[in-house]
């Protein structure tokens, strides 16, 4: 008597249960929404810090890189816990704006940023970072530049069909709460939004003495200082991620300027027989270790140019999840080019990240250059 009453009052709660599911047009196969307490909560948490936001492929949560043409490229924005390689262009003349781009959005975003250089003060790096352009300002700006590029293309030939094809780049700005924002090169950024945000500088010759004697089996002695303040910053401001942050999530940023140039001390730019013990490639090996487990994002830039070992470059290209290279136009071949007379430069990306695989992806967008405007930095198909 007792199982059958139990088998009654199971029967009657079922149905109970379906009815309940019809009401709300939910079968008893779907989910409702996330939960809100244990693992889903903190997943929740996680997508909710300012400035991010989930990937629609695979869930994984991504940062602007400060341009948003390029974050399309990149398939959303950049993962957290990865590394952005920007292959500098011949003068270095537009390699540093994708660096400042960078962290102005960690500014505006309220994100911790570190910024690491040998060549410039970290200080005055923040004090050049361009000014965001918001809303009004921003579409104002954008419509004036789709509104002469327009004027242009009525003089120009029919575009190949090829060109068609290619997935559009987004030109006009979003709201200043949406995810990546633009910037205004020409102005820089607010003193109070400095003063506002924190950061970390790493200046090299601040941080270490030119008396030191390198081991040549090890790292040099400023990617060692550099690892060590990364790490330190990461640890004890809670940004491990195997050690959660008790107080309100955030992202911490990380800059890394002329990295294997010779004022890092790395002598890879000066010599060809260059072994498997090379500082550039250990560094970044232990870097990628500690973002892996973190709430961080790192951008560096490498003059790729001057690196006389190509095995070192491919090295340093599988170390890297994210590999973006610029080619500037100027003192070659392309600058009188008529097919490229409306743009300086080509840019290339060279390797994407596919995250939770053995092997990384590459781009199927390919003839991409960029232009440097009044105000703006932009990104097109060329042809």
């Amino acid at each position: 008597m007792a199982a059958a009453a139990t088998c009654s009052t199971g029967t009657r709660s079922t149905g109970s249960m379906v009815v309940a599911a019809s009401r709300n047009n939910v079968t008893s196969f779907q989910r409702r929404g996330p939960r809100t307490s244990g693992t889903d909560s903190g997943c929740s948490r996680l997508v909710s810090i300012s400035g991010t936001r989930p990937s629609v492929r695979n869930g994984q949560l991504l940062v602007s890189t400060g341009l948003p043409a390029l974050d399309q490229l990149l398939g959303g924005g950049l993962a957290v816990g990865t590394v952005l390689l920007i292959e500098e262009d011949k003068y270095n003349i537009y390699s540093p704006l994708l660096f400042k781009y960078f962290l102005a959005e960690g500014i505006v975003t309220g994100h911790t940023l570190l910024v690491a250089s040998a060549k410039e003060d970290p200080a005055d790096i923040l004090q050049e970072l361009p000014a965001p352009l918001l809303d009004d300002n921003c579409k104002k700006e954008c419509d004036e530049d789709i509104c002469n590029h327009k004027t242009e293309s009525n003089v120009k030939m029919k575009i190949a069909w090829r060109y068609q094809l290619l997935p559009k780049i987004e030109a006009r700005p979003v709201s200043s709460s949406r995810f990546g924002h633009y910037y205004d090169v020409s102005k820089r950024i607010p003193q109070e939004l400095i003063e506002a945000s924190k950061w970390h500088g790493f200046f090299l010759p601040e941080k270490i003495s030119s008396t030191l004697n390198e081991d040549p089996c090890s790292l040099n002695h400023g990617y060692i200082k550099l690892l060590q303040f990364i790490q330190n910053i990461i640890y004890k401001e809670g940004f491990d991620g195997s050690n959660p942050q008790k107080k309100q999530k955030n992202i911490l940023r990380i800059g890394i300027q002329n990295l294997g140039s010779p004022l890092w001390g790395d002598d890879i730019c000066w010599t060809e027989n260059c072994d498997s013990n090379c500082s550039l490639t250990k560094f970044l090996y232990m870097l990628r270790g500690l973002l892996r487990t973190s709430l961080s994002a790192c951008i560096i830039t490498v003059p790729t140019h001057l690196i006389q070992n190509k095995a070192i470059i491919a090295r340093v290209t599988n170390l890297s999840d994210t590999v973006v290279g610029l080619e500037s136009f100027i003192g070659s071949e392309k600058e009188t080019n008529p097919l490229y007379k409306d743009y300086h430069g080509l840019i290339h990306i060279r390797q994407i990240p596919q995250l939770n695989n053995l092997i990384c992806d590459v781009s199927d967008v390919k003839d991409l250059a960029f232009k440097l405007k009044r105000k703006l930095f932009t990104i097109e198909p060329c042809g």
